[in-house]
């Protein structure tokens, strides 16, 4: 992805968003192409193989949950953006799990969306292991020490409070489902309870208003998300 414009595949059967994202993507400075369907989404990228696929969950021939899941089965992994009119918990879960990095529902801004391109973006070219420290606004988390401060004061954390910003940490700026962070934490057989305890538990300790929270926020019956790095 250097020496040239990102690529991105937009798959989405409905001209007038297609013509949207390609303005305002290509205004962003991405070159920017265009799928109507899953089988002319399938041909794009077995031609050019974009740098990131902005994905409809609703196409005329096939669902994208399953376009998704074929990619995903295959081995491909470049980042995939859900662009869906669907706000129903059950499918953004299930892209989520399937594979995609993100989603933004419709109707969209297209700054929101670059927002989460770029997130998308920077997670993927992420060299492995972790950076020792992670620091967003007056979050920081030393992830060597095990230290985390909040406007320079260090904040007392139980092993669980921990592991759950930790895990949040490796993934700034991506929403991660109740069943992954749950998987990373306790086991697959853990009760989502636990999880919203603990992350009630957490905001009191990090958050100036733990009922408005500005690092750790909630995705409405997917998950949670933390605040992307500065």
């Amino acid at each position: 992805m250097t020496g040239s414009a990102v690529k991105i595949l937009v798959v989405d059967d409905e001209p007038p968003i297609r013509k949207l994202l390609r303005v305002g993507l290509t205004a962003q400075g991405y070159e920017v192409q265009e799928a109507p369907n899953a089988s002319a989404a399938r041909q794009s990228v077995a031609d050019v193989m974009p740098d990131l696929i902005v994905l409809d969950l609703g196409l005329p021939d096939k669902s994208g949950h399953d376009l998704l899941q074929e990619w995903r089965d295959e081995g491909l992994s470049m980042p995939v953006v859900i662009l869906s009119s669907r706000t129903d918990e059950a499918g953004i879960v299930k892209a989520l799990e399937s594979g995609a990095d993100d989603y933004v529902t419709k109707p969209f801004g297209i700054n929101e969306l670059g927002a989460r391109i770029r997130v998308a973006l920077r997670h993927r070219l992420q060299q492995q292991g972790e950076k020792a420290i992670f620091q967003t606004g007056g979050l920081s988390i030393d992830l060597v020490k095990r230290i985390v401060k909040v406007d320079g004061t260090e904040i007392k954390l139980s092993p669980k409070e921990y592991d759950i910003l930790r895990v949040l940490a490796q993934h700034a700026g991506k929403v991660l489902t109740h069943q992954f962070l749950l998987q990373q934490i306790w086991g697959p057989a853990a009760d989502v309870q636990y999880l919203r305890v603990y992350v009630r538990q957490l905001r009191q300790k990090i958050e100036q208003i733990p009922d408005q929270p500005h690092y750790i926020t909630t995705e409405t019956g997917v998950g949670y998300r933390l605040r992307e790095p500065d």
